[in-house]
């Protein structure tokens, strides 16, 4: 349940790439294993984004937990499980157990505080409100690391985006980090980008990958490690490609074509 829980808030509220969740799937194996598939929906563009977890890779659920995430890269975001957080996040966890009688006046002071060549921090940007509510909060839950400090309740992206934007003022840790979401173009996408899902194409993949297991003569751990093998051999396939053309032009060919293989959208609304 907390797994659950913890990869939902990580989404939604550490990872702040403008998507909101709105499916969760949480998979459990017989043997303990686990694996959550999520997917957010951002409403001004009609467009979706998939976060993929796998419990044997992580190691963090605050650090790179992700086995990947599918979508259309953002550029810089506040991305809170970004290595380069770390610092930020340290900071954080200092602003949220200090005791808040002392940190709130400070808050007020620096709210017009002006970052030059950054961003400034404006009133709008710190809900005081909201902010002091979850700094007693966490002094009074005793919060030992940012896990917990992610599952207080009433903690969302606009508080935690609040606190991030104090803690950079007061400790001068950066706030901006890499987008990690990229397209997956094997099979297009459900929001019909980069190109629509050429049905034909899916269903013939799914069908191969099935008999090519299924014919081995394996049991179902070998079936497993062998489907994980596949997986990690894409991987690398996808991180050693480089295209010999403009990606823009793949993506028009791909859209162009689609339609002869069963091309089609599947908005989930």
């Amino acid at each position: 349940m907390r797994n659950s829980k913890l990869s939902a808030k990580v989404d939604n509220t550490a990872v702040q790439d403008g998507f909101q969740l709105y499916q969760h799937h949480f998979i459990v194996s017989d043997e303990g294993q686990w694996t959550v598939i999520q997917q957010g929906m951002r409403d001004s563009s009609a467009t979706a984004r998939r976060y993929h977890w796998h419990s044997p890779s992580v190691q963090s659920f605050t650090e790179t937990p992700h086995t990947s995430i599918y979508g259309a890269n953002q550029g810089t975001i506040l991305n809170l499980t970004d290595q380069l957080a770390r610092p930020l996040k340290t900071a954080m966890m200092e602003v949220a157990t200090e005791n808040p009688d002392r940190m709130l006046p400070e808050i007020v002071k620096m709210r017009h505080l002006v970052m030059p060549g950054h961003h400034d921090v404006r009133a709008k940007d710190v809900d005081l409100k909201r902010l002091g509510a979850v700094l007693w909060l966490a002094q009074e839950k005793q919060v030992q690391n940012f896990e917990e400090l992610l599952l207080l309740e009433g903690l969302g992206p606009r508080t935690l985006q609040s606190l991030a934007l104090v803690s950079e003022v007061i400790y001068g840790q950066p706030t901006q980090f890499k987008d990690p979401a990229r397209f997956s173009f094997a099979h297009g996408g459900k929001d019909g980008h980069p190109f629509p899902v050429p049905t034909k194409v899916y269903d013939e993949t799914i069908d191969t990958l099935q008999q090519a297991i299924q014919r081995a003569k394996l049991g179902r751990q070998d079936k497993m490690q062998a489907i994980q093998s596949l997986s990690k051999i894409t991987d690398r396939l996808a991180e050693d490609f480089i295209p010999d053309g403009s990606i823009d032009e793949v993506i028009a060919h791909e859209r162009a074509e689609s339609w002869k293989y069963g091309g089609g959208r599947f908005l989930v609304r």
